[in-house]
């Protein structure tokens, strides 16, 4: 089981987070803390797992951004490997050439597809073309329904949360 994501630029800025454990948000921002330090730190040729906690942390960089997943001791360290490049490839499919600055100001669209890639923790879906047709069907919607009202986004949440 996968218990947390994060993306943490090479300045040490969390990015993006996504937690599928409980912690406390003192405990968060330790965990924060501390792996910012750790992965940051490693040098570019040692291998991209480490122990932490009795946890297993896996992360890859990818341009300026680390991509980091804890997950359990017993958990397999190749597939969340994967699982990372798999995340990385549909959003190179969705913003083109991904970069930070994507995911800086469109950091909806990136939990978007997360959550259609994972879902506590676990794989829900492999395929990036399905994944990518399912975030085009999203986009979509809200297109309809900004022509439909003539509003702007936060307008339709507005109303909706009414």
């Amino acid at each position: 089981m996968i218990h947390f994501l994060l993306l943490i630029s090479r300045q040490g800025k969390v990015r993006l987070t996504k937690w599928y454990s409980t912690y406390s948000k003192k405990e968060r921002s330790k965990v924060l803390r501390e792996l910012s330090g750790v992965t940051l730190t490693r040098g570019p040729r040692l291998c991209n797992f480490v122990e932490w906690r009795g946890l297993k942390v896996v992360y890859k960089r990818y341009a300026s951004l680390y991509f980091c997943m804890c997950i359990d001791p017993d958990g397999n360290e190749l597939e969340i490997l994967e699982i990372i490049h798999h995340y990385v490839e549909v959003l190179d499919r969705y913003f083109g050439s991904v970069c930070e600055l994507d995911l800086i100001y469109n950091f909806h669209k990136a939990y978007y597809i997360l959550d259609e890639i994972l879902i506590s923790g676990e794989l829900q879906e492999s395929s990036k073309r399905t994944v990518v047709r399912s975030v085009a069907a999203q986009d979509s919607l809200v297109e309809a329904a900004k022509e439909q009202t003539g509003s702007t986004i936060s307008n339709i949440i507005a109303h909706a949360a009414k």
